[in-house]
Order: C-alpha cells, then sequence, then structure tokens
C-alpha cells in the first residue's frame, strides 16, 4: 500500500475514481456527494430509530438497511484506497480510520453472528454512533455540491457540527452502557436529553448514571466539551474579527494581521508598507 506504481492504464481509472470521490462540480460528482450524505443521514436514523419499541417487521427492514448501506460504505471505502495515489497515506488518514470504525461493526454483527459472544455484538453496536463523525468529512474543504462557501462560514458549520456530533457521540455511548440497567433510559431520545442537560450543566437531576460505564461516559463527555467546543469557537470568533485585516507580517516582531491602513506596527513600531485605497474611505 505504498506510492502509485501502477501502469498507465491503471493509474489513469484510479485518477477517475479519485477525481470523481473528490469532485463537487461535475453531475456526477454531486450526485455522489448527495447520494453519500443521505446515506449518512440514513445510516445515523436507522441508530436512533432502533432504539424506540417498534414492530418486529420494521425492525428487520431497519436492520436490512443498515447492512445494505454498511455494504455500500464499504465500497466507497475500497474505492477510495485503489484510487489513492499513496495508498498507505490514504489508509492512515483520519477521515478514512472513521469510515472503518463506522462500518466494521455492523459488519462483524452481520457475517460473524454465532462466533461473538453477545456482550462483544453489544459493544459492537456501541460503537456505531461514531458513524455521526463520517460527516466531517463534507467539511474538508470550502467546495460543496451546491457552491463555494467563506472560510468564516466553514468554520461556523464545524463549529455548530462538532457540538451536535459531540451530543449525539455523548447520548449513543450513555444509552449503549445505561439502557439494560436504568429505567429512566430507554431510548436514544432520553440518553440525548440526558447529554444536552449535562453538557450544558444544567443538571436537573430526573435522569442519572446508575452504572460506573455510565458516569465516566459523563466525566468524559464534559471534559471533551470543556476541550473541543471552546476551542473551535476561539478559533471561529479570531478569524471572524480579524476579517477587516491584511495578513502582512512584521518583519521585525513577527505580529501578524494588521489594519488596511497601519504604517507601523502596532506592537514594535517597525515601518509595515501596506497599499491602501483612500477612495474605499
Amino acid at each position: 500500500m505504498g506510492p502509485d506504481v501502477s501502469a498507465p492504464g491503471e493509474r489513469d481509472r484510479r485518477e477517475l475514481v479519485q477525481f470523481y470521490l473528490l469532485d463537487h462540480e461535475t453531475v456526477l460528482g454531486k450526485a455522489i456527494d448527495i447520494g453519500l450524505l443521505g446515506l449518512n443521514l440514513l445510516f445515523v436514523g436507522v441508530v436512533v430509530a432502533e432504539t424506540y419499541p417498534i414492530a418486529a417487521s420494521l425492525r428487520a427492514l431497519l436492520w436490512n438497511l443498515e447492512v445494505g448501506v454498511a455494504f455500500i460504505f464499504a465500497g466507497e471505502y475500497l474505492l477510495r484506497l485503489y484510487g489513492a495515489p499513496d495508498r498507505r497515506a490514504e489508509f492512515l488518514n483520519g477521515y478514512m480510520l472513521i469510515d472503518l470504525i463506522a462500518i466494521v461493526p455492523t459488519l462483524l454483527v452481520f457475517l460473524s453472528p454465532v462466533s461473538i459472544s453477545a456482550l462483544e455484538i453489544g459493544f459492537l453496536r456501541a460503537l456505531r454512533v461514531i458513524r455521526v463523525l463520517r460527516f466531517y468529512r463534507f467539511t474538508d474543504d470550502a467546495e460543496f455540491f451546491f457552491g463555494t462557501v467563506t472560510d468564516n462560514t466553514l468554520r461556523a458549520g464545524r463549529l455548530l457540527l462538532t457540538i451536535v456530533i459531540l451530543l449525539f457521540v455523548s447520548a449513543g455511548v450513555f444509552y449503549s452502557v445505561e439502557q439494560a440497567a436504568n429505567p429512566n433510559v430507554t431510548t436514544f431520545g432520553d440518553a440525548f436529553y440526558y447529554a444536552v442537560i449535562t453538557l450544558t450543566t444544567t443538571g436537573f437531576g430526573d435522569i442519572i448514571p446508575v452504572t460506573t460505564a455510565g458516569r465516566w461516559v459523563s466525566v468524559g463527555s464534559i471534559l471533551a466539551a470543556i476541550i473541543v467546543i471552546p476551542r473551535q469557537a476561539s478559533t471561529f470568533v479570531k478569524e471572524w474579527t480579524s476579517k477587516e485585516k491584511i495578513n502582512v507580517t512584521c518583519p521585525q516582531c513577527g505580529l501578524e494581521y494588521h489594519d488596511r491602513d497601519a504604517s507601523h506596527c502596532k506592537a514594535c513600531g517597525h515601518v509595515v508598507y501596506q497599499e491602501f485605497d483612500s477612495r474605499a474611505e
């Protein structure tokens, strides 16, 4: 899985595969983007729906949908590896690792229902909430199937997505470890309610963890929220407040981003030359 050493004909096919998996402008590229986004939503929706009391026939249908979508994503995963110029680097890519973790639980439960113990199956199915991380792939750049967004819009979207994903993953893992022992956690909705109340530090106390694992999930979720959300929010605010500044670096002290009409560095006083049209004022 090293650098591309394939024959010219195969290399052309691999480049074509990679192009359409990354493309956002052609009809086929947009169709692939929209299709993958829809399948991601379906994938996550099945995880939530299966936690509610539903008819056996509907549960069987949801499981078949889950398996079908998992195989489609497995095909997408293999195509991305096939089309990558450096397969080793692609395999170790963060998005690819998320994709792999997202589909392996379902495929293992489907392909090996006898050899895996009930405890292991429960653990694998708990990992299904990781699928929501696949949505980060759609924020990899500012190009989308509907057009190009600004950098600040992209950062705001990532921040909102981070909050939603943190709540979803916290709720999913909390549900997985609590639903068998906690009478107040019977559906994903109960767990999501608990995650929102906990991570916003409101803490009504009507739902509390009753297992050690549930308590540690709560601790981990709160720590993740404290570390991840302020960091992304500060980056977004910093970029938003500096959008009216020019990215010029002072040769004396290295300060970046100066006012449009600045002639000297405000930190050290060194001359900073910037072209500025006074007619703009």
